[in-house]
C-alpha cells in the first residue's frame, strides 16, 4: 500500500465515522515537527527521520507503510487519552 492509498482508507474511515477526524488530527497534531509554521510548506507535517524510526520501531521496516487499522486502532486510543 502506498502513503496515498493510506490516506484515502483513513479519508472514508472518517466519513463512516466522524468522531474519528478528531482523533486522526490529534495524532497528526502530536507527530508534527517543531517550528512547522517558519519552514515551506508552513504545513504541521511529520519529521521523516521520526517516521522512519516510528516505522523501524513498530514494523522492523523504516520503509513500510502501516495498515490503516493500526492507525484507527491508535487515534482512538490517543482519543481517550486526557
Amino acid at each position: 500500500m502506498s502513503w496515498g492509498r493510506l490516506i484515502a482508507r483513513l479519508m472514508l474511515a472518517c466519513l463512516r465515522r466522524p468522531p474519528l477526524a478528531i482523533d486522526l488530527l490529534r495524532v497528526a497534531w502530536r507527530f508534527r515537527v517543531r517550528g512547522w509554521y517558519a519552514r515551506f510548506p508552513f504545513l504541521p507535517l511529520p519529521s521523516m527521520p521520526y517516521v522512519r524510526w516510528r516505522m523501524t520501531t513498530a514494523y522492523g521496516d523504516p520503509d513500510i507503510v502501516p495498515p490503516a487499522d493500526d492507525i484507527i486502532r491508535y487515534a482512538r486510543w490517543i482519543g481517550t487519552q486526557p
